[in-house]
């Protein structure tokens, strides 16, 4: 019988949720749920200078903002029948490690390790001027007791390394396939810092195991890592994960994705009003294929059609350009009344007071503009033209009305409109009519000049529709103000 499944994703809280983060953190979820597994959320917070509870927090957001919903993790109570797999957070798991830490010391599979930081620096340089590969070359792996006491005198506190053997480690990937690393390359590493805080690679092989993690899925910076891993799960007995290391994110000059590419974090794209849906369609696409080539998925399908053997070995750039066509589309696609509920924040923060704003027009409006945008936060500048307030004349739209024949089709225009008796939706083409008669304009000299005066701009929605919203008395003040 197959064990069931169990995934994790182990962010350190050091920082924002970054996009690479947070495709791996995708690619497990998509990988549990496809399999009827479990996603769990460990956090690897033994690095107290660097984590911060307001980083913890903003993970748990972003998370649920994506949609990416856990089986277990911090803020949830797991408990099974065949035991319970917490804690979940590595800083409430000390006294695990440090059992764990005795053991291989009762084996004699590790010791303690007095080097200072420069010690360890000038050994590493000196590797680099004669050319060999930086590593620990085993200084403290011999002391004598009455040496090891002579430093503890001096009032050195040991970290404890790993004894490696000369090896060949290999193990099987599902993204990449064999993989092959010579262990006497690696040199003696650390597994318990001298603060009594456990290394990554130690902790990890001990959390895997403990939660019974089936599979790994990770970036292919970690797989330099899974060797030494590899090593420590042979020493403690356990059976290793199967493992899979994804390709990374990159921006367009080919390097790894930065900063200075632009947004590179959820919450920076949460604040530009990217769809939570986009995003993750997104992510999903870079360095993974899904049926048929398509583009647009839904959640439901990618967790269909997801599949570790079709992601790409190589890396994936990340376009933004592309990240907002998709967001477009789901824009448009989204319902009128939900859109306008996402809206709300960015209408508040350009602010339009969403409160007083009848609620049936706002929809109105929303539903005309939507097709405009690419991102939420845009929203100010497209529902802007629909407040008198707000009404102002771009550069552009004055040079167009500053031509004789644009003034004489807005003047025949406000001329109609002045005395017309039609109903509102009919009195529109009634004053185009009339303006195309008396100027003889047609086409984009007949209606440029008419959207310039009635919203300010140059290119906006149907210009039909924004004058069936905004008015007859509203359009005659526009038309007055851009001849004056």
């Amino acid at each position: 019988m197959n064990k069931k499944i169990r995934v994790r994703f182990a962010p350190s809280p050091t920082g924002e949720l970054h996009v690479g983060n947070a495709r791996t953190a995708l690619f497990n979820w998509m990988f549990a749920r496809h399999s009827g597994g479990a996603f769990i959320l460990r956090i690897e917070d033994t690095d107290e200078s660097r984590s911060a509870l307001s980083y913890q927090i903003n993970l748990y957001e972003d998370l649920k903002w994506l949609g990416l919903d856990l089986d277990e993790g911090p803020q949830i109570d797991s408990s099974y029948a065949n035991g319970y797999y917490g804690p979940y957070k590595q800083s409430e798991r000390l006294d695990i490690y440090k059992n764990h830490l005795q053991k291989l010391v009762e084996e004699d599979l590790v010791y303690p390790c007095y080097c200072t930081e420069k010690e360890l620096e000038d050994e590493r340089q000196a590797l680099i001027l004669s050319k060999r590969m930086p590593r620990y070359m085993g200084k403290c792996r011999n002391l004598t007791g009455d040496e090891r006491k002579q430093r503890e005198n001096e009032g050195r506190r040991p970290s404890f390394r790993f004894k490696v053997q000369p090896q060949v480690i290999e193990f099987e990937d599902l993204i990449r396939g064999a993989m092959k690393f010579e262990g006497g390359a690696i040199g003696d590493f650390i597994i318990m810092r001298s603060n009594g805080m456990p290394a990554y690679n130690f902790a990890v092989v001990i959390d895997d195991h403990l939660m019974n993690i089936t599979h790994v899925i990770r970036g292919e910076d970690h797989l330099s890592n899974t060797a030494l891993q590899m090593m420590l799960y042979k020493a403690f007995g356990f059976e290793p994960p199967t493992f899979a290391h994804h390709s990374l994110i990159f921006g367009k000059d080919r390097a790894k994705l930065s900063k200075r590419h632009g947004s590179v974090s959820v919450g920076e794209f949460r604040k530009q009003g990217i769809l939570p849906e986009a995003l993750i369609n997104y992510l999903a696409l870079l360095g993974s294929s899904f049926t048929e080539g398509r583009e647009i998925l839904s959640c439901e399908e990618m967790v269909k059609y997801f599949s570790l053997e079709r992601t790409s070995k190589s890396g994936a750039i990340f376009d933004e350009e592309k990240l907002h066509w998709l967001n477009a589309i789901y824009i448009r696609n989204c319902k009128t009344e939900d859109l306008v509920e996402r809206l709300r924040p960015f209408l508040q923060q350009a602010g339009f007071k969403t409160d007083v704003i009848d609620a049936k027009w706002l929809n109105q409006v929303i539903e005309l503009v939507k097709t405009e945008l690419t991102t939420l936060s845009e929203i100010g500048s497209y529902i802007n033209i629909f407040f008198n307030d707000k009404y102002e004349m771009t550069e552009e739209a004055r040079k167009i009305l500053d031509s004789e024949k644009a003034r004489k089709v807005i003047i025949a225009f406000n001329e109609y409109l002045k005395t017309a008796k039609e109903n509102l939706q009919e009195l529109y083409p009634a004053a185009i009519k009339c303006a195309k008669e008396k100027t003889g304009a047609k086409g984009k000299e007949l209606f440029m000049p008419i959207r310039a005066a009635l919203t300010g701009k140059t290119t906006g929605p149907e210009l039909d529709k924004v004058f069936a919203i905004i008015g007859k008395e509203a359009a005659l003040k526009r038309l007055k103000l851009a001849t004056s």
